[in-house]
């Protein structure tokens, strides 16, 4: 259309236009080379290419909707049924030129890649051969969810695009203006999007738990009524162009009246619709294929094989061998009386480890927080030989979302070093956190964690940046815990290695809680009451989780799994290399190597223990 984009962002009607007929309906090509030769290379860029236009909020996150990508600053992904249905097709075309290369014949760093690859498309096309909920090819740090849920308390548009706007869009000029002004016109067509599939998924029988529902709807109820010029992103376009010609903030304003608010609407109305079908089973057993679907997931979320059951077992034998070393600790410092978790328990009520209410308490989590990086920060050359920036900033989660939010999470930010790598943290009340465990979800979600980690990505092939895997990058900050720990940092805070140790045990619990909702049939009480009762956990804080756990089977249980398979396999290159083992060359290794798959993993180390005992 050759319609000048102002023009066209101060005309309602065609807005509505745009929105119903938006880029996202376009075909994604998917790179399907024909020749005998392949060029391994290109096809990693073409592919690389093909998830961008597919997922433009990837774009946006990573820093890459510039330069000849610069097309993709104005869009969202098609979140309807026929663009995900073109992302399945392309998907499914990708994989058969994957399928056709003979990694034997290439070097191994091209090898390595193929495999990566090609193992997220298989999975991926499996995620996509059910006919309903939502599958992601990328990480973009806003939609990594392969779940049955296309809408839930934790996931869907609503929950992503504000936090998006916010923190991934730069508006520098008036371009990029703009281009957030039609980012929020996408974001109401990608609601309508997903409420045709809410509805399309209802008449299967696909409907979120009851409990779930009220949640969910209570959330956006309270968005639609709270008054769009209170949404922040309307204050945050409001703020970022004050000063700029043009009065963006009354365009924003017209945006959100006009068609966010409208779509909605229609988001709660399909919700409404399907919710007398929901179930007050918490768990995927209950719904329609939700056996099969579930162990999907679980192979999705650990990269590995493991049943339901062997997950179950594993989890239990994790967590009594983690109590089994917070039992001294705990009898040193006076806890002498009660199981593991009741002691824990009582650990939490102490008020030397609790933060002081309201806003004084979030003011003191800040400050612990960036004292701990500081510190941790200092340490790093002690772990690792190649070092990265550990760029990021701590932000709190949006006060709208906290409700249905987790504790923290963090991530890397763009590639190109201008946006930082956000630790989010939820302070809707600081009794969600403690003195003692606070250290420990610092290192998980930064430095050396998903921050720090993520940066390594940053000097592989785009296309290895752009793929992530939960059970290792999920492992990897379970195992950045265990390195602070190794260099010291709870050496005079011995409670706060209890802190370190519970994180661990809380993750055990994850893989026999996460299995015992969607496999044995638990109720939603029994796997909040086994947090508390088994490891002591904050009841305020669980019930959030097992929800999480709900509208999103599987992810959960890849934290240990991940964290497992890496010590495992620090434990083999030790023996194997006996005095040539270096601690730091190890963390090189399987940082630098980037996000794999756990059996992908194995062969990285390999590489690496041949290297080191050459």
């Amino acid at each position: 259309m050759n319609i000048d984009r102002r023009t066209l962002l101060q005309s309602s009607a065609a807005m509505t236009l745009l929105a119903a007929c938006g880029e996202g309906a376009r075909p994604i090509p998917a790179p399907a080379p024909e020749t005998d030769t392949l060029d391994v290379t290109k096809l990693m860029a073409d592919t690389a290419t093909q998830l961008l236009k597919a997922y433009p909020e990837t774009a946006a996150s990573f820093g890459l909707d510039n330069g000849e990508n610069a097309d993709l600053k104005s869009k969202l992904s098609d979140r309807s049924p026929a663009g995900q249905q073109k992302i399945a097709d392309n998907a499914r075309a990708t994989l058969k030129s994957l399928q056709a290369i003979d990694t034997t014949q290439l070097e191994p760093a091209d090898a390595l890649n193929v495999d990566v690859v090609k193992t997220v498309f298989e999975r991926t096309v499996e995620g996509f051969d059910f006919p309903f909920g939502d599958v992601a090819l990328l990480n973009s740090g806003w939609s990594w969810r392969p779940t049955p849920f296309v809408v839930a308390q934790n996931v869907g548009a609503f929950i992503e695009i504000p936090g998006l706007l916010d923190s991934a869009h730069k508006v520098e000029n008036k371009d990029d203006a703009d281009a957030y002004l039609e980012r929020m016109i996408a974001y109401a067509g990608q609601l309508d999007g997903e409420s045709e599939r809410v509805t399309n998924d209802g008449a299967r029988g696909i409907v979120l738990p009851d409990f779930l529902m009220e949640k969910t709807l209570g959330q956006l109820r309270a968005a639609r009524d709270a008054g769009v010029e209170n949404w922040g992103l309307v204050k945050t376009i409001t703020a970022r162009t004050d000063g700029m010609d043009g009065d963006y903030s009354s365009l924003a304003i017209s945006i959100a009246n006009d068609q966010i608010l409208p779509a909605l609407q229609r988001q709660i109305e399909a919700l409404e619709a399907v919710a007398p079908g929901a179930r007050d089973a918490a768990g995927m057993w209950a719904q329609p294929q939700g056996a099969d679907h579930y162990s999907w997931l679980l192979k999705a979320s650990t990269t590995t094989d493991m049943t339901p059951d062997e997950v179950h077992e594993a989890g239990l034998e994790e967590l009594e061998a983690l109590h089994a070393r917070m039992d001294p600790i705990l009898r040193d410092i006076g806890y002498t009386s009660g199981t593991v978790g009741e002691r824990m328990t009582a650990l939490s009520k102490d008020p030397r480890y609790q933060f002081s209410d309201g806003d004084a308490g979030r003011a003191e989590i800040m400050a612990m927080i960036e004292e701990k990086l500081e510190e941790i920060r200092a340490l790093m050359p002690q772990a690792f030989e190649t070092l990265v920036p550990g760029f990021l900033e701590v932000t709190r989660i949006p006060p709208e979302v906290e409700a249905g939010a987790p504790g923290a999470y963090g991530g890397a930010g763009s590639v190109d070093g201008k946006l930082p790598g956000k630790y989010w943290i939820n302070l809707r009340t600081p009794a969600l956190h403690s003195r003692y465990s606070l250290p420990d979800l610092t290192y998980h979600e930064a430095i050396p964690g998903h921050v720090w980690q993520g940066e390594y990505t940053f000097k592989l092939p785009l296309i290895r940046s752009l793929l992530a895997f939960n059970a290792y990058s999920e492992g990897w900050a379970l195992y950045a815990e265990q390195i602070a720990d190794e260099l010291g940092v709870y050496d005079d805070f011995p409670v706060g290695r209890l802190g370190y140790l519970q994180s661990l045990a809380f993750r055990a619990c994850r893989m026999v809680v996460d299995t015992g909702l969607h496999h044995k049939k638990w109720t939603r009480q029994q796997g909040v009451d086994f947090f508390v009762q088994r490891n002591g956990s904050n009841p305020q804080e669980v019930a959030g989780e097992v929800d999480r756990y709900c509208s999103w089977p599987g992810q959960a249980c890849g934290y240990k799994v991940g964290h497992s398979a890496i010590v495992g396999l620090r434990d083999k290159a030790e023996a194997q290399l006996g005095d040539a083992y270096d601690f730091r060359r190890f963390n090189d290794a399987v940082g630098l190597g980037g996000g794999v798959p756990m059996t992908v993993l194995a062969r990285v180390v390999d590489d690496y223990i041949a290297r080191d005992r050459a």
